[in-house]
């Protein structure tokens, strides 16, 4: 009679518990990102305080970070593991056993795409060459404007490290244990002047890898703006990956606690 009093208690007042993956490049702001969820749910666990700057003094994660939040029907066990090229080969031992995905953007330093910078660089040179017509054409000069070809144009050096970034969600999506797996792609730094908008975060790195090859078809995924150091949309990406894994149990059982 006790230890049946004793299983159906522990049924009772046991919780779901899912894991959650946090990946990305070495400075994508992982830490930062994860140090804001814990500051937001660990001592308020409903979430209900506001987000609160954060120094932004972290150190490159070596191994890994973890932290469990409780939120009021499920516990999320979060895993921080390094984004250093060296680190990098470690993850897939951890999609077995994850729930879901969060794979974070530095969003200042991923350059726009080689389409975008051609594009930008062909519409500068038509409109100087435009103003330069038109200076001629009043002087009552005759010459022809003279455009620079495409492939003269260095693109590259604005691209920053999207190409880089390209290829590692690519091979992420490449396991077949992430499969069916929600991923959320938090475009981060987006309170620094210099980042660059989500539309074009997902135009030229989400939809190019998810609609490719390595995509594998349709997958429970979204984009979201985020700052990590200021807070700013840490709570409406916590909420968007409790409502997915709690959607996707079925694929991914839970653990009891």
């Amino acid at each position: 009679m006790y230890h049946l009093a004793k299983s159906l208690y522990l049924y009772a007042t046991s919780k779901e518990e899912y894991s959650v993956l946090l990946l990305g490049l070495d400075n994508a702001g992982k830490t930062t990102l994860l140090n804001q969820i814990k500051a937001l749910f660990l001592h308020n666990h409903d979430g209900t305080s506001s987000p609160q700057p954060s120094s932004g003094k972290t150190v490159p994660t070596v191994g890994q970070n973890v932290a469990t939040i409780s939120l009021p029907d499920m516990y999320v066990k979060i895993w921080d593991v390094g984004g250093q090229i060296s680190m990098r080969g470690l993850w897939q031992s951890y999609y077995s056993s994850c729930h879901a995905i969060i794979f974070v953007v530095d969003s200042a330093d991923v350059g726009e795409d080689a389409d975008v910078s051609r594009l930008r660089a062909r519409k500068a040179s038509a409109s100087s060459s435009a103003e330069q017509e038109q200076e001629e054409g009043a002087e009552g000069g005759t010459s022809a404007a003279i455009t620079e070809p495409i492939a003269a144009i260095d693109a590259g050096s604005s691209f920053g490290r999207l190409d880089e970034c390209r290829a590692v969600l690519e091979s992420v999506l490449r396991s077949s244990e992430t499969v069916g797996v929600p991923i959320l792609v938090l475009a981060n730094k987006q309170d620094r002047e210099d980042c660059v908008e989500v539309v074009r975060i997902k135009e030229g790195l989400v939809r190019k890898v998810f609609e490719g090859e390595e995509g594998g078809g349709v997958r429970d995924s979204r984009v979201l703006p985020v700052s990590a150091l200021m807070g700013s949309g840490v709570r409406e990406a916590v909420e968007w990956v409790r409502s997915r894994v709690k959607w996707n149990k079925e694929g991914r059982p839970p653990v009891m606690r």
